[in-house]
């Protein structure tokens, strides 16, 4: 019989992407879900789903209970808080991390981090990313765990980085902070394909671990609107957006969200995200501990991500 592999976060894009691949894989694939509305988006016929929470002990023990691993993919991206996040982000990690101790022999686990979990002191969902790693670190005692820390992660099926994308199609890219900025990129395949090579693993390292998709430094936004360039056949200028912009909604948002309780996106820790100079990272470390290598770079992902032109090459306009 194929192994089951547990999953939390399974209805948004990575969480998704994974049960797919896991399915396609041969394993057995059950997932955390809300409600049955939410289900609706898992392929039935091949993922078994729970009904539940991450604040709900029962629901979880559901989850793991004769699992050989488990993928903690659910997380609070959203939000004006440190609450708001740290209630999924750390306490989500310490009750699902609980429930897995007191099995007399428990699942492996690999939970998503996040490349923001480098700089915690940016925003409260860096904060939260960090702190949620140090809950494994520090707690886990019988659990063999890993954290993967992925840059952007985007491919078919993604919602927040794809809008940018056919902006930029259409030849404007704005730009939300240093044009010179550089960061990773990680297409999802890649990720669900290091996800299956740790499940391969037979004792695969602990540990906190980055990965991206194999180009050395980097991207810069120059580099990115070069590219779309190439795909989309027409020239793309680079259109930095003025500070106060981005300032003004972003207070106004986090504002509002503590009034009337909502958890909004754009706040000015989110902006300080945005506009951080660094967000490089390699995936040495991972590789040389599950075996893995990226194979899809941002070019060859975006011609593999559905929704917008990919023609020859044109120019890119510097501001």
């Amino acid at each position: 019989m194929s192994e089951l592999v547990a999953v939390t976060g399974a209805t948004g894009f990575i969480g998704g992407a994974l049960c797919a691949r896991l399915a396609a894989a041969g394993y057995r694939v059950r997932a955390l879900v809300r409600s049955a509305r939410r289900a609706r988006a898992l392929p039935a016929a091949a993922v078994e789903t729970v009904t539940g929470s991450l604040e709900d002990a029962d629901s979880l023990r559901a989850l793991a209970e004769g699992a050989a691993a488990v993928l903690h993919c659910a997380g609070a991206v959203r939000g004006a808080t440190r609450a708001q996040f740290d209630r999924v982000n750390v306490e989500g990690v310490r009750r699902l991390l609980a429930v897995l101790e007191s099995q007399p022999e428990p699942p492996r686990l690999l939970s998503l981090s996040s490349l923001a979990a480098r700089e915690p002191q940016l925003s409260f969902y860096a904060g939260s990313k960090y702190r949620g790693e140090q809950v494994l670190a520090r707690e886990a005692r019988k659990v063999a765990w890993i954290a993967l820390r992925p840059p952007a992660v985007y491919g078919p099926g993604e919602k927040e980085l794809l809008p940018l994308f056919r902006t930029m199609a259409r030849g404007i890219a704005p730009v939300p902070g240093s044009p010179t900025a550089r960061f990773s990129m990680l297409f999802v395949d890649d990720l669900a394909a290091a996800v299956l090579a740790w499940l391969a693993c037979e004792r695969p390292a602990r540990g906190i671990y980055t990965l991206e998709d194999g180009r050395s430094g980097g991207y810069d936004w120059f580099a990115v609107a070069e590219i779309v360039s190439r795909l989309c056949g027409r020239p793309v200028r680079l259109m930095r957006i003025p500070a106060g912009l981005l300032a003004i909604p972003a207070w106004l948002n986090r504002t509002a969200a503590r009034l009337f309780g909502y958890a909004p996106m754009l706040t000015p820790e989110k902006l300080n995200e945005l506009r951080h100079p660094d967000w490089v990272c390699d995936s040495g470390a991972l590789s040389e501990a599950i075996g893995w290598q990226p194979q899809v770079q941002l070019e060859e992902g975006l011609a593999r991500t559905p929704g917008w032109p990919c023609c020859r090459a044109s120019k890119v306009t510097k501001p």
